[in-house]
């Protein structure tokens, strides 16, 4: 009967390694706002950005929205901003435009982890594979993830 007991103890202890390995994965970092990282960016730009992420981090979303939101105006074409602004919004309750913003902050930088982690984002995979969905064109067929067509 010990030589069975052994065995069972090793399985149960692989199961629970198992376990506890799916379990410390599945847990998402905390949500953070990112540092303007596209060339060309103004000094302005990135003065918002950093008083934008200290409001946000003692949780004056509406403050860190504002500077967001100045932040974005003045780079527009920052998938950094556009993620900043989405999680003020998200925090603010606002998920429609958070979606919004979340998505154009995937177009802009694609292969950006932190941003793909998004809460709107993380369901649909791997960074790597996305590509920007403007510059697709449209098909006939329902769409799905960012109006691209099911892959066959």
């Amino acid at each position: 009967m010990g030589r069975y007991m052994k065995r069972f103890t090793v399985v149960a202890v692989i199961l629970l390694v198992a376990v506890g390995s799916v379990a410390c994965s599945s847990k998402r970092k905390p949500l953070v706002p990112l540092a303007l990282a596209d060339p060309g960016v103004t000094s302005q730009a990135v003065t918002w950005t950093a008083q934008g992420t200290q409001a946000y981090q003692v949780k004056q979303f509406e403050e860190a929205k504002q500077y967001f939101e100045q932040a974005l105006v003045a780079a527009p074409e920052s998938g950094q901003a556009h993620y900043n602004y989405a999680l003020a919004l998200n925090a603010l309750g606002e998920p429609a435009e958070a979606r919004k913003h979340f998505l154009d902050a995937a177009n802009l930088a694609p292969g950006d982890k932190t941003i793909w982690d998004s809460p709107v984002l993380a369901p649909y995979g791997d960074p790597g594979t996305n590509t920007r969905t403007k510059d697709r064109p449209y098909g006939t067929q329902r769409p799905t993830f960012g109006g691209m067509p099911r892959q066959r």
